[in-house]
C-alpha cells in the first residue's frame, strides 16, 4: 500500500511517501480501501516532536486516526454486510491507501452525504457534538468560540447557533470573520484587535458582559485572556492547544467563581458514545443542517504540504487528504 511516513520528528519535510506492506484484517476486522483521510492541528505538532507524554510515538510511523472509504475485505467473523459499505473509522495509520479497522467500530455513510464530508466529520463532529453535549449549551446561554474558522470551530459556532444560543465567534482576518458569521454567529471578533477582550465583551451582551460557555480550541494565551470572560457559574472548556499548549487555568480561581472547567481529558469518548456522537454528526449534515467545511484537499504524495498549510493558519476549515479516487 501507498502510504505518507513520518520519517523522523521535524518540520512537514519528513514526511515521505512510501510502499508498506498491505495490512490484513484480524478476526472482527475489516480491510478499508481509503478514499479520505482526515487531519487534525495536534497531528502536525506529533510530527514535529511535541507532546510524548500525551502520544507515544517513535518514527517511523504513518499518522492520521481518521478515515472514510470502502470496506474492501473482511476478517473471520465479520458478517457479509459490510462488504461494500460505505464507512468511516478511527483508525491507526490514516495518512494510507488502506487501513483495517474493528467492525464495530465502524459508522455507515449516509447516502445523501459524501466521502469526503465524511472524513471531515470523523473527529470534529464527534468532539464539537460531544463538547455541546458535555457543556449543556442551551438557548439561553452566551457561548464563546475561540478558533471559529477552524475545522471544529466552524461546527461549534452551527451547532451553537442551533441550540439558540447568542455565539461570538473569535478568529483572524476579514475572510475567516465573514465565513464564521455566514455559519450563523451573532457577531464576530478579530483575535488580532489589541482590544479583542473587550469588543467580545460588547459582542456577549448582557450586564456583565461575559459569556456563559467559553469553547476554547485556540489554547495559550488567547485560552488564559479568554478565562477572565467567563461568567460566574459558566463553563470553560480548554480542549485545543495549535498555539503550542493547553490554556493554563487558574483552578482557584475557577473554584472560587463556580467555574466548571474541562480539558482535553473529558472528550475521551467512550467507543458507544463515539458510534452515538459520529451517527448524530452524519444525520445532521446529510439532512443539510451542518455543514464541513473542507478549505484545502490534498494528495497522499502532498501530506507534508497539508501539514505546511494546517502549521501556517491560512486555511479555513478542514485540510483533507485525497487518498484514492472515489468514482
Amino acid at each position: 500500500m501507498r502510504a505518507a511516513q513520518v520519517t523522523r520528528f521535524g518540520d512537514p519535510s519528513v514526511l515521505i511517501t512510501t510502499d508498506l506492506p498491505d495490512p490484513v484484517p484480524a478476526p472482527g476486522e475489516v480491510l478499508i480501501d481509503v478514499a479520505y483521510a482526515d487531519t487534525i492541528f495536534v497531528e502536525t505538532q506529533i510530527r514535529s516532536g511535541w507532546g510524548g507524554e500525551y502520544f507515544p510515538v517513535t518514527p517511523p510511523y504513518v499518522p492520521g486516526g481518521g478515515v472514510s472509504g470502502v470496506v474492501s475485505a473482511l476478517g473471520p467473523d465479520v458478517p457479509e454486510e459490510w462488504l461494500g459499505r460505505r464507512v468511516t473509522s478511527f483508525v491507526t495509520g490514516a495518512y494510507a491507501d488502506r487501513a483495517v479497522a474493528a467492525a464495530s467500530a465502524l459508522t455507515p455513510v449516509p447516502d445523501a452525504l459524501d466521502l469526503l464530508d465524511a472524513a471531515a466529520l470523523v473527529h470534529d463532529g464527534v468532539t464539537s457534538t460531544g463538547l455541546l453535549e458535555l457543556t449543556a449549551v442551551a438557548e439561553t446561554d452566551r457561548v464563546l468560540i475561540l478558533g471559529a474558522s477552524g475545522g471544529m470551530g466552524t461546527l461549534l459556532v452551527q451547532l451553537a447557533h442551533a441550540r439558540g444560543a447568542r455565539v461570538v465567534g473569535v478568529a483572524r482576518g476579514e475572510a475567516k470573520l465573514a465565513l464564521v458569521r455566514d455559519l450563523g454567529a451573532d457577531a464576530v471578533v478579530d483575535a488580532t484587535s489589541p482590544d479583542w477582550p473587550a469588543l467580545t465583551r460588547h459582542a456577549l451582551g448582557g450586564p456583565d458582559g461575559a459569556a456563559d460557555v467559553v469553547l476554547d480550541g485556540v489554547g495559550g494565551q488567547l485560552g488564559a485572556t479568554a478565562f477572565p470572560l467567563t461568567a460566574n457559574g459558566g463553563r470553560f472548556s480548554a480542549h485545543g492547544a495549535p498555539s503550542g499548549g493547553f490554556a493554563t487555568l487558574d483552578p482557584t480561581e475557577a473554584k472560587h467563581r463556580d467555574i466548571t472547567l474541562f480539558g482535553i481529558g473529558d472528550v475521551q469518548f467512550t467507543p458507544t458514545d463515539l458510534s452515538r456522537l459520529t451517527a448524530q454528526a452524519f444525520g445532521e449534515a446529510a439532512a443539510g443542517r451542518l455543514r464541513a467545511v473542507v478549505g484545502e484537499v490534498f494528495s497522499l504524495e502532498e501530506a507534508g504540504e497539508a501539514h505546511a498549510a494546517i502549521e501556517g493558519r491560512g486555511s479555513v476549515g478542514k485540510v483533507v487528504l485525497k487518498v484514492r479516487s472515489t468514482a
